[in-house]
This record gives structure tokens, sequence and C-alpha cells, in this order.
């Protein structure tokens, strides 16, 4: 099947489920499509269990050739990222700037570390034989939240300026420490030997630095080039070329894309910039990146609640499926405490931003597609299996009821960020 004709099933199964979700369930609509997609997964496995049928076959197939990791990572990650910055407060972010960047490299580390451990436990108990290393790779695969899921999540809930810069800005940067973490402990995990602190270190700083840098360089020539016209067209044009190069140039030359894309849609959102754009052009923008936004995002959730069907099930994986919930809801919680404890510690009433945190975290789309990226092998059904299951009880469960943790929040007058 041709890309026109991958995208065409896609986007109509988005339209279908999304007239489902309107008409029956009512939920937001990423998290209804998601519900139906699922619902269709499911079917789909027990018939193919009780009546084998080659129809199965094809719908695998289908989703090979869809490559979700491939598609996220390499194309549409690069936009999703860029329409989440624009919409972010520069200047709320400015001002929670050390919490978010505590949350984003301190916080994702801890949670790695936090997680590897707890899930490596959960193995050993039920027999499950995984090493060390490999839940060093879940632990990155899990550790970093979905900016797909968060930012989306923000828009329909009324918290406070500075606390949704807080979440936009750790749920923006901690995927591009994530990924890196990950593809280091990926490559631990192969050689079965540990490379050396200054190896990880420079590999760090190229990719999260170098992200940083490009993002800098291609926000500022956009803005130059933004200054040279005053036509909606054009400047809508400029914007397209900012995303989809920056992204290009870090990732073609080993740096971290998805941070690159931040950084660029940041400076895209600045009041700096805005001021180049012409009224028109503003309103176009916004416009444009607001309505790819929604429609990748639908997309990717519709692909997410098909994912299951890569999963192989057995009853010690379902059982370490469903303790990964209750530990990667502890990890969460303790990572962002550990990583900005020094506030913690000045400021004791802010307990009600830690709790919309940690259960806010949501994982989605960038989980899953590095989870379908690891090797085949015995360790690629195990750690993909307890992925999927923390990805979708976070995107059910906690994206659906974060509005009463809203409240209680908004309630008790803890509207200042830490």
């Amino acid at each position: 099947m041709t890309s026109l004709g991958l995208f065409a099933v896609v986007i109509t199964l988005s339209a279908v489920f999304g007239i489902i979700n309107n008409r029956l369930l009512r939920l937001p609509l990423t998290i209804g499509i998601l519900v139906i997609s699922l619902l269709v997964s499911i079917v789909l496995m027990a018939a193919d269990l009780f009546l084998p049928w080659q129809g199965m076959a094809g719908v695998r197939d289908l989703l090979t050739q869809i490559d979700l990791p491939n598609s996220l990572m390499q194309g549409a990650l690069g936009f999703l990222l860029f329409a989440g910055a624009i919409s972010v407060d520069l200047q709320f972010l400015l001002l929670r700037k050390f919490s978010v960047i505590a949350l984003a490299i301190l916080g994702t580390f801890l949670a790695v570390i936090l997680f590897a451990g707890g899930i490596w436990g959960v193995f050993a108990l039920l027999g499950l034989d995984v090493s060390p290393a490999w839940c060093v790779v879940l632990g990155a695969i899990l550790a970093p939240t979905d900016p797909v899921s968060v930012v989306g999540m923000l828009r329909r809930l009324g918290l406070p300026g500075q606390v949704q810069a807080l979440f936009a800005g750790e749920s923006l940067f901690n995927d591009g420490v994530g990924v890196v973490i990950f593809t280091v402990a990926l490559g631990v995990a192969h050689e079965a030997h540990a490379p050396s602190f200054l190896h990880l270190a420079e590999a760090f700083a190229w990719e999260v630095g170098g992200g940083v840098l490009v993002g800098l360089v291609g926000g500022w020539l956009a803005m130059r080039a933004l200054r040279l016209v005053q036509d909606s067209h054009i400047e809508l044009l400029i914007s397209l070329a900012l995303c989809s190069g920056v992204y290009s140039v870090a990732g073609a030359w080993g740096m971290s894309g998805p941070i690159s894309a931040v950084i660029a849609g940041l400076i895209m959102g600045a009041p700096a910039t805005q001021a180049a754009i012409s009224t028109h052009g503003q309103k176009d923008i916004r416009l444009f990146w607001g309505l790819v936004d929604e429609i990748l995002n639908v997309m990717l959730f519709v692909l997410i609640g098909f994912q299951v069907l890569s999963v192989s099930f057995n009853l010690p994986l379902v059982m370490a499926m469903a303790l990964a919930i209750p530990l990667s809801i502890i990890v969460r919680g303790l990572s962002v405490f550990l990583a900005i404890l020094p506030m913690y510690v000045r400021r004791r009433d802010r307990m009600g931003v830690w709790a919309v945190l940690t259960w806010g975290g949501l994982r989605g789309g960038i989980s899953v597609s590095l989870a379908l990226t690891l090797p085949d092998g015995p360790m690629r059904d195990t750690l993909l299996g307890v992925c999927y299951a923390v990805v979708v009880f976070t995107i059910l469960v906690q994206g659906l009821t974060i509005g009463p943790v809203v409240r209680m929040l908004q309630k008790s007058d803890q509207g200042n960020a830490v």
C-alpha cells in the first residue's frame, strides 16, 4: 500500500471513531478514540483466538507498514512538539525555568533509576528473567511524560498560567532527555558492559546541548526572515520551514531533534517574534498549527490503540503489567518530589501542585514508539507489554480523572507553581 493509502486508512478510522465517540461515548476526543480503537483491537484478537482468520495477519501487516516508531520519531513528533511549544506562555515558562530544568533532566534520570530498580524486583518476584540493564531500558522508555497527551490535556483544564507552563515545559523537554537515555541504555544492554561516565556525559551534552543550539539558531534565522515580509502565507511557510528544518538538521548531526523543535517553537511563540508577524499571519499560524496538532494527535491515538495487537500476552507478563502501573505512579511522585525538593522545603504549601504533576504525568506515543523499536526477542515482548499497560492506564484513567485533582488544587488555593 502506498503512503497516501496508509494515510487514508488512518485518517478515515480517525474520522469514524471520532463520530462514534461524539454520538455515544462523549469522552475527550483523543481519549474516546483510544478507547474505541482498543475495543476494536480486543474484538479482533478475540475473533482470531476463537475463529482464526487470515485477516488478522493483514491487520498486523498494515501496522508494520505504518511503522509507528519511524512515523512518530522521524516525522510527526517534530510537528507535534513545535505546535505544543508555540502555545506555551514563554514569560511564565521563564519564571519557572529552574523547576522545568530540574524536572526535565534530574527528574527524568531519577524516574529511570527508580523504575528500573522497582521493576527488576517485580520481574524477579514473578520469575521473569530480565537483566538490570534491560530494566534501565524500560525505565528510560517510561520516564518521560508525553507532550502529546499532556499539552492536549492542559487545554481543557483551568490550571493557572504558571502551573501550565511548568507542566508543559517539563513534558516538552523531558521526552528529548528520555530518548537520549534510552539510546544509551539500549547500547549498554546490547554490549553487556557499561560505557565510561565521560562517554555518557559527552553523548548527553552533544545531543541535548546541540539540540538547544540548533533550535536557537533556527529560531533566530526565522525571526530575521519574518521581519522581511508582511504576507501571512509566507509567514506560515517560514514557520513550516523552521519546524521541519531544525528537526531534520539536528537529527542528521546526531543531536536531539525533539529538543530543537521545542526551542524553535518557543521562539516562534515568543512576543518578540510575534511582533514581527502581521496580525493576519499570527491568526493563520495559530490556526494552522492548532489544526496540525489536533489531526496528528487523533491519528496517533488511533495507532496506539491498535498497537495492542503487537503484544504477546501470558500470565506472568499480565501480572507484571498490573504491578507496573502502581509502581509507575509511585516513581513519578518520588521523582517529581526529589527533583524539586528544595522548592518544597521552602514552600510546604505547594503539595497540591506536586499531586497534579504526579497524577498528570501521562505517557503516550513516545513510550510506545520507543518500545516498538526494541530488537526482536523475549525482552521485547516483556518490555512492550509493561510499557503498553502503563501508557493505556495513564491516558485512560489518569487522563480522565485529572480534572477532580485540579479542582482540589484550585479549592485549596494552590494556584502558584513551585
